[in-house]
């Protein structure tokens, strides 16, 4: 298994597809970043086309299990974000 792209690379890689310099490219990568925490965050869902979608869950209260003690404990309802990967994506890992 290869080591995960650090934004580092992203960037450079970004300012190159796009043909800019990394400082565009940085602002560009920060700013959508910005847009899908705010879009989440508050409620709603983001779609990239031939990635996926991004949106929040919220998860019901329930009981848990501390497994260090075996105790059982209430955990309060909570969200949580999630991400469905875009069918194109899944095929071309696959194909």
């Amino acid at each position: 298994m290869t080591k995960p792209m650090t934004k580092t690379q992203l960037v450079a890689a970004l300012a190159e597809e796009m043909g800019a310099d990394k400082k565009t490219a940085t602002a560009a990568l920060d700013g959508i970043v910005a847009l899908i925490t705010r879009e989440v965050s508050g409620g709603g869902a983001v779609t990239l086309q031939g990635v996926g979608k991004i949106y929040c869950r919220e998860r019901p209260a329930r009981t848990v299990r501390n497994p260090a003690t075996g105790e059982t404990m209430q955990k309060p309802a909570d969200k949580v974000v999630k991400m469905t990967i875009a069918k194109a994506l899944k095929d071309s890992v696959n194909g």
